[in-house]
């Protein structure tokens, strides 16, 4: 007999192929396009928008940085889009300099392929921001693949990877292009024995990994995972307008900033550093591909595809999950219109956003600005080496959780073994829960606005849940 129940209610009041997502070869200046870059925008305040456009109007007698700073009216919100202190590395893969080292040998290395021939930089090429420049790439078999090509950039943040979200790891992601037959249509264990044949190899697994110096499926995983973690992008000028240079951006730009943090309603999905929150939107392009919703098991989620980073845009051209649409202007004006209604469609993205064509024209011009001048190359910033904080937020005792922003609140508790927890979606949005864990698989299935979930644990220990839409919400629950 199964050790825990799930139950659902209404509460009174309150509130395919697997590497796809592609690039143009089109250059900086000529048009390019953002990824999905209103992914499923929601409102931001109206405050915020009317600060952004005070500073606008008054952009031709602001005082020098340093005294600006001080009275910046975007002072908090350019906090959201600020540089992180540390790249977050899982406990059982430090990066060391050997182990980074190996992965992009590994990385550039065609032996991995089953013809010799398609290496991972062949698909997420260096010198095109870590894409491909094309609207799908093809593998080994020549057939073009159904999604786009996705950058690289930042995805040591990513809690979920690929379009559909199919991956919990970096670690785990390296297992499904390297066996797709249309992408490099091999086996890690086949690796494994090609890499086995030379002696360099061995010396260098032996260096990266001194506790178990074996070529290894695992290892080869660790390794290539390690090196791109240090795909940090690197700062650009809107980092410097952020840090309080003002001159860094134009007044055409902070406006187009206006309109992505406010009418646009852009921010709410591409928030924070890597300008995304990491979920899954269906918003409403035009295509078959069923997205999310087969993966996580929610029809609500079908056509929802994930959030993709804006940072280097410039570079990474053509856009969406089919890599359709080739410019800013194209992209734009899909979240103009509001994109193909149906039930899936995120609920709460505008039906229509009203730009003006000055407006369209600012809002590309700060999305550029998010972008290198010449080719990017990964970030050298001091803090890409630091050490994470030690120090962990104590749990709560509480049998209640809400779901409210996008966030469980509080993020942290500790339950009594045989007490049940019940979390509550007090937000306007559809959330779900999910626990993937050799001890307790669990999915609670799509969770409406005012509807509760109760769990019960099967036993002591330690869980992680979080939300299969917005996997950026997490919950850790001691039971004991």
């Amino acid at each position: 007999m199964r050790e825990w129940r799930f139950t659902r209610r209404r509460t009174r009041g309150g509130p395919p192929p697997h590497h796809a997502e592609g690039v143009s070869s089109t250059r900086r200046g000529e048009g390019l396009g953002v990824g999905v870059f209103m992914a499923t925008a929601f409102a931001a305040s109206a405050g915020v928008g009317f600060a952004a456009l005070l500073l606008v109007a008054h952009w031709s007698g602001a005082p020098p940085a340093h005294a600006q700073q001080a009275t910046d009216p975007l002072l908090s919100l350019k906090a959201k889009f600020a540089r992180p202190a540390f790249v977050p590395n899982p406990p059982g893969n430090p990066p060391t300099a050997a182990k980074v080292a190996l992965g992009k040998r590994l990385f550039e290395d065609p032996e991995l392929s089953s013809t010799g021939t398609i290496a991972c930089r062949s698909c997420h090429d260096p010198k095109l921001a870590f894409t491909d420049g094309e609207s799908t790439g093809k593998g080994v078999t020549g057939k073009p693949l159904v999604r786009h090509t996705p950058t690289l950039w930042n995805l040591a943040w990513s809690p979920l990877l690929f379009w559909d979200g199919r991956a919990a790891s970096l670690e785990e992601q390296i297992r499904f292009p390297v066996e797709h037959p249309d992408e490099m249509g091999s086996t890690l264990e086949n690796g494994v024995a090609r890499l086995s044949r030379h002696d360099s190899y061995a010396q260098a697994f032996a260096q990266a990994f001194p506790q178990d110096a074996r070529i290894t499926p695992d290892n080869i995983a660790k390794a290539l995972a390690a090196y791109e973690r240090t795909l940090v992008s690197p700062p650009t000028r809107f980092d410097r307008w952020v840090a309080g240079e003002q001159g860094a951006l134009t007044p055409s730009e902070v406006n187009g900033f206006a309109i992505f943090t406010g009418k646009g309603r852009c921010s709410e999905c591409h928030s924070g550093f890597a300008f995304t929150d990491h979920g899954f939107y269906d918003i409403g392009l035009p295509s078959e591909d069923p997205g999310r919703g087969p993966i996580v098991g929610l029809p609500v989620a079908t056509h929802a595809f994930k959030v993709p980073t804006l940072r280097e845009l410039a570079w990474t051209a053509p856009y969406m999950h089919d890599g359709s649409l080739g410019t800013l202007d194209d992209v734009v004006r899909i979240y103009e219109m509001g994109g193909v209604s149906r039930p899936t469609r995120a609920k709460d993205l505008p039906d229509i956003i009203n730009l003006t064509d000055q407006e369209r024209a600012d809002l590309v011009a700060f999305l550029e600005s998010l972008s290198s001048e010449t080719p990017p190359h990964p970030s050298t910033e001091a803090w890409v080496n630091a050490a994470p904080p030690v120090r962990q937020p104590a749990p709560r005792d509480t049998t209640i959780v809400s779901q409210r922003n996008k966030l469980f609140s509080p993020q942290h508790v500790r339950l009594e073994r045989g007490r049940t927890l019940t979390i509550l979606n007090d937000d306007t949005r559809t959330h779900n829960v999910r626990i993937f864990d050799k001890r307790f698989d669990f999915n609670s299935g799509a969770q409406e606005p005012h509807e509760s979930v109760t769990i019960r644990f099967p036993g002591p220990g330690t869980f992680e849940a979080f939300c299969g839409i917005h996997p950026s919400m997490r919950l850790t629950v001691e039971v004991r």
